[in-house]
């Protein structure tokens, strides 16, 4: 009889590449099974380690969670920056910059974003992680709008509007309730209303 074939070696992670490879086997999962089926003991399932391997990582699902979130966050801020260098400085090519790379960050992880952001919402801890992110984001649009506004700056009231504007769009989107260029032109005009209101006030 032949030889029964060897088993083929456990490939080998520095710690940051495991890290790499437990995020993008969560979301795999979040995206087939919703995010009530992520948890550490099926993630070191499905990720073929062992348990004490997960917790080393994030501790607590809800550590998981935050990683996750941060994960997001991280490629969609790197995204946005990155078009911001690239474009224009008028307050139009602006505003489609920032709407269109939120709304298309958005729509690339799919359905799993929505759960991971459920998810952070039903746990004060989580919930503050989530709103770190939102004021760092609102702080990048206040930078980067304020000086379109005349003399005024732009209020956290507006800002935070066109945040919750962003969101739901974005979602509405991934549920294909509206299509991602209606998603994109109506966050645009959302954020030049909220300049140019602005810049008319006295």
């Amino acid at each position: 009889m032949p030889a029964a074939p060897a088993p083929e070696p456990r490939r080998r992670f520095t710690k940051e590449g495991r890290l790499r490879q437990l995020l993008d086997v969560s979301w795999q999962l979040i995206r087939d099974e919703g995010t009530d089926a992520l948890t550490l003991g099926r993630l070191a399932q499905e990720a073929q380690v062992s348990k004490p391997v997960v917790y080393d990582h994030f501790g607590t699902r809800n550590g998981l969670l935050a990683a996750l979130y941060q994960d997001f966050d991280l490629r969609q801020t790197a995204i946005i920056d990155e078009a911001i260098a690239a474009s224009k400085s008028t307050l139009k090519d602006l505003a489609d910059v920032i709407a269109s790379r939120y709304i298309a960050c958005v729509l690339t992880q799919g359905r799993e974003i929505p759960g991971v952001l459920a998810a952070l919402d039903g746990s004060p801890e989580l919930a503050a992680v989530k709103r770190q992110y939102q004021h760092a984001f609102i702080e990048k649009c206040q930078q980067i709008f304020s000086p379109l506004a005349g003399s005024k700056t732009l209020t956290l009231a507006s800002l935070w509007g066109m945040l919750g504007a962003a969101d739901a769009l974005s979602q509405a989107a991934v549920e294909g309730e509206i299509t991602p260029d209606q998603a994109r032109e109506e966050l645009v005009q959302t954020i030049l209303n909220m300049v140019k209101r602005r810049s008319r006030e006295p």
